[in-house]
């Protein structure tokens, strides 16, 4: 299992408005080139946004819907990756002072990834979730509040 943690230097609120935001996940989650909400409730129980994998010449759009939303809290996510199959990440909000703790846990759900699962792929998600939180951290901390309204 890939469990990872960040202090970030905002309330909890502020960093829920970086997360409900869909149209601003490739800003923070490293790998992805561009994002969209495909549903105006995202990020409500069952939305979905799309988002882009650009590497090269080589591109891929696949879809993330939200299993479970509890604002300002908690969110999970499951990442579709076609004949992969998909990933569970889960993203926690901790108060922490002033401040939050981001915890993100991820690790295959379907498909081929979950047969394929090793140590090698934890530490590869490992140093994925570095990046992921290191850019949170920045966009929330940078932005403030934002004008986001909670699911």
């Amino acid at each position: 299992m890939a469990v990872m943690h960040r202090l970030v230097h905002r309330p909890p609120s502020d960093v829920w408005d970086v997360l409900s935001d869909g149209d601003r996940y490739a800003a923070w989650v490293v790998g992805t080139h561009d994002s969209w909400e495909k549903d105006p409730q995202w990020p409500r129980e069952g939305a979905a946004l799309g988002y882009r994998l650009k590497l090269g010449p080589w591109s891929y759009e696949g879809t993330t819907v939200v299993r479970i939303c509890e604002p300002q809290r908690r969110l999970e996510l499951e990442a579709m990756a076609g004949k992969a199959g998909s990933a569970r990440i889960a993203i926690e909000l901790r108060p922490w002072g002033k401040d939050t703790l981001v915890v993100i846990d991820e690790h295959p759900l379907r498909g081929r990834n979950g047969s394929v699962h090793s140590a090698a792929i934890d530490a590869f998600v490992h140093l994925r979730h570095r990046g992921v939180l290191r850019r949170l951290a920045r966009v929330a901390e940078s932005e403030g509040r934002g004008s986001r309204v909670d699911a």
